[in-house]
């Protein structure tokens, strides 16, 4: 095996063209640069230099050598920097998991500021439910999963991930604009018992949330059709086919028309968004990104906040 000091060595004897030379860019001795020379070409058993009374060239050996030890140099320096720049942060690939809704306003907003901190790494993005990503994130597959749960019904993390949780988003009634309880503001569950629902499938191994409240509210709802996709359930609500359950997040900030929304009388029923990760995950970009997902998920809570709880769409 080549030694890199003695490879450095033959690189500054080309380059300066005398020992002393070499010596000085080292910080060596003359001595010391003219012993690990002979050391070397003694180890590969080629003559490196010729040695005249008062000169010193490079044989052809050694010129070809010293142009492998300037490759290995710049490997060697080249390594250094991307090892250093994975090791800060600076590069390395993130990989991220996260739910539908997350993936139009807050998920966005945090890659682009984690992006524009971090324009070397690597990103990859999973769209995904809840019991879909977690595994994922145990397996190693993922870096940070952004998931979420219900306050009336919280999902089991498993007790090696860890949980930081972002912000609430409220749930809403959607129902027709022309439907006799949509100017009410707030409606109670148990007067939509005798309607059809549109409803989402759910975090399993858990029931949907609505099939909770609704059998809290002493009936079981009339399911007519499921789906995650929130503009699919506001499509149907505005046909007329049903009422849904649907959070904020989901609903567009301009109420398309023919729609209202309504606050669940006497409850408060919110999802509950978290980033989850794996305690001890080397990997710098997670905390990285986590400052802003957080950071991101307090502008969208602020905008959550100042939006109003109950409106109509003309």
């Amino acid at each position: 095996m080549l030694s890199s000091a003695r490879l450095a060595v033959i690189a500054q004897i080309a380059v300066h063209g005398s020992i002393a030379g070499a010596a000085e860019a080292l910080h060596l001795t003359p001595s010391a640069v003219s012993h690990q020379l002979s050391r070397f070409e003694k180890e590969i058993g080629v003559a490196l230099v010729e040695r005249g009374p008062r000169s010193l060239r490079l044989t052809d050996a050694g010129r070809r050598m010293a142009e492998h030890a300037e490759s290995i140099a710049s490997l060697m320096r080249e390594a250094q920097e991307e090892v250093t720049a994975l090791g800060q942060g600076r590069a390395g690939r993130l990989r991220i998991g996260f739910f539908s809704s997350g993936g139009i306003r807050m998920v966005p907003l945090a890659l682009s500021r984690f992006v524009a901190a971090h324009p070397q790494a690597e990103l990859g993005l999973l769209p995904g439910q809840t019991h879909e990503l977690l595994p994922l994130l145990e397996q190693g597959s993922l870096d940070v999963a952004v998931v979420f749960d219900h306050s009336v019904m919280p999902y089991p993390v498993p007790p090696n991930l860890e949980v930081t949780g972002l912000l609430s988003d409220p749930q809403r009634v959607v129902m027709p604009a022309r439907h006799p309880k949509a100017q009410r503001g707030t409606v109670a569950l148990s007067d939509l018992a005798d309607v059809p629902w549109i409803a989402t499938h759910g975090i399993p191994p858990t029931p949907p949330v609505l099939e909770k409240l609704c059998r809290d509210a002493g009936f079981v709802p009339e399911v007519r059709c499921r789906t995650d996709h929130y503009d699919v359930i506001l499509g149907l609500v505005r046909a007329g086919l049903g009422v849904a359950l649907v959070p904020v997040l989901g609903i567009p900030r301009n109420l398309e028309p023919g729609l209202a929304l309504a606050q669940i009388d006497g409850a408060n029923v919110v999802r509950r968004i978290s980033m989850v990760t794996r305690p001890g995950n080397p990997n710098p970009l997670v905390p990285e990104f986590g400052r802003a997902l957080e950071s991101a998920a307090a502008t969208v809570q602020a905008e959550l906040n100042g939006r109003t709880g109950t409106s109509t769409g003309e």
